[in-house]
């Protein structure tokens, strides 16, 4: 079969790789669909570890079931998560699931830019999910970064009417604002340097969008009756956002940390205005089964209609294209590689 093979950034090859087999509590699933995630391109955290198969937003067909799997057959049309929980470590027993050191050592094999990849039997047992009929399989791929972002809502907490400020409108920040929007927030304020990334915004519920370079506590509080954002979420890797987290976070406020910066950026931290503002802060990693399942259950109702973010469906032959496209981050929002789409003419 053909993959994806990632050595850099700027160097993903097409290489042959013999099929997995299958063991007797495991899957064999048919890619056909398969994200390009923000973290695969970033090069300081995959490079370490290349060459290798990236890929873990995928939507597939089950191509072929060992004998002991009950649970699925031939045909079922699946989502698998690459990182599972054990559900029974001190960390999952206390509902942080994604802290399980379980969760941060498992994966497929060999991953999502593949034609086909094998199921190891705890992604069977609890990390496979049926694609509903009435759900268009290529959504499968917005199932993984959904569910993080399930995760990081309610881990930072967003009542009813609370305002919200997203800082960076890239594919993590709009499904943020998306589901924001969904749930019930007030009034939502979305940043970016991009300003193809700020009409998105716009499309996927934020009712003001500012340049991120903009004086932006004084901006969002012209907009919100004179006070700041009660939560803001970062979904930025760069320091200045997090400061910018600080200023803009009103009293009794909450701060989401989603996007991850390097281990290089150094944050310098106003302490006493942390303390005297009163402000909760939390971060967030991956998503837990019954994120998820709360993730399939949005897309599937229409809850959330994030449909058009699919901007380029590729051919495995272009996955350097992909991953030009991500790393650039100009004119995309999701692009997704299909391994079994001809490539074009």
């Amino acid at each position: 079969m053909r993959v994806g093979m990632y050595y850099k950034n700027s160097d993903v090859r097409i290489e042959e790789m013999p099929i997995p087999e299958i063991g007797r509590d495991e899957l064999l699933v048919k890619v056909m669909h398969s994200g390009v995630c923000g973290s695969d391109v970033m090069e300081w955290y995959r490079i370490k570890k290349a060459p290798r198969v990236l890929g873990h937003e995928i939507a597939g067909i089950i191509e072929k079931a060992g004998e002991d799997v009950d649970k699925f057959k031939t045909g079922d049309r699946v989502f698998v998560s690459h990182h599972v929980p054990c559900n029974t470590c001190h960390y999952c027993l206390k509902g942080a699931h994604t802290d399980c050191d379980t969760l941060h050592s498992t994966n497929f094999d060999p991953g999502g830019f593949a034609e086909y990849l094998r199921v190891p039997s705890l992604q069977t047992d609890r990390g496979t999910f049926i694609i509903p009929d009435d759900m268009p399989l290529e959504m499968g791929v917005f199932i993984e970064p959904l569910a993080c972002v399930v995760r990081g809502q309610r881990k930072v907490g967003i009542d009813y009417g609370d305002s919200v400020l997203v800082l960076g409108s890239g594919i993590s920040g709009l499904l943020h604002i998306a589901l924001a929007r969904a749930t019930g927030a007030g009034r939502i304020f979305a940043t970016d340097i991009n300003q193809t990334r700020l009409d998105s915004a716009k499309q996927y519920g934020a009712d003001f969008v500012f340049d991120a370079r903009d004086d932006l506590a004084n901006r969002i509080k012209e907009s919100n009756d004179g006070r700041l954002a009660d939560v803001v979420i970062i979904c930025t890797g760069a320091a200045k956002a997090h400061e910018q987290a600080l200023e803009c976070a009103e009293r009794a406020g909450s701060i989401l940390i989603f996007g991850v910066a390097s281990p290089s950026e150094i944050w310098k931290f106003p302490v006493f205005d942390f303390w005297y503002k009163g402000l909760k802060m939390v971060s967030t990693y991956a998503g837990a089964p019954k994120d998820i399942e709360q993730a399939i259950e949005l897309i599937r109702t229409g809850r959330m209609d994030i449909s058009s973010m699919i901007t380029h469906r590729l051919p495995l032959d272009e996955i350097q294209k992909g991953f030009d496209l991500v790393a650039e981050a100009e004119d995309s929002i999701k692009v997704v590689i299909e391994p079994h789409l001809a490539k074009s003419s």
